[in-house]
């Protein structure tokens, strides 16, 4: 049975695989506080200006959002993006 980690490096590029990976993470981070504090998407929206449906499909990873969205979600969550050497995160 052969690995995942031996298949995506088949299918992808290391900077594709990399991207995928911190997109993942920036998501996660997001569903983590939102879930933490108990804060539907509903009312994200209403804090953030960023329509639920639009919030829902970065969640469910359907769309790869811009930046200045990420960052209207994050901040009624109290979050920020951080900017470091890949080789520390």
């Amino acid at each position: 049975m052969r690995k995942w980690s031996d298949v995506e490096k088949e299918l992808f590029t290391e900077e594709q695989i990399r991207e995928s990976k911190l997109r993942v993470a920036i998501i996660g981070e997001l569903i983590k506080a939102r879930n933490e504090q108990g804060i539907s998407q509903r009312e994200l929206e209403q804090l953030s200006g960023v329509k639920q449906p639009i919030i829902s499909r970065m969640e469910a990873g359907e769309t790869s959002p811009q930046l200045d969205t990420i960052l209207k979600v994050l901040a009624p969550l109290g979050k920020t993006l951080y900017v470091g050497d890949l080789e520390k995160a």
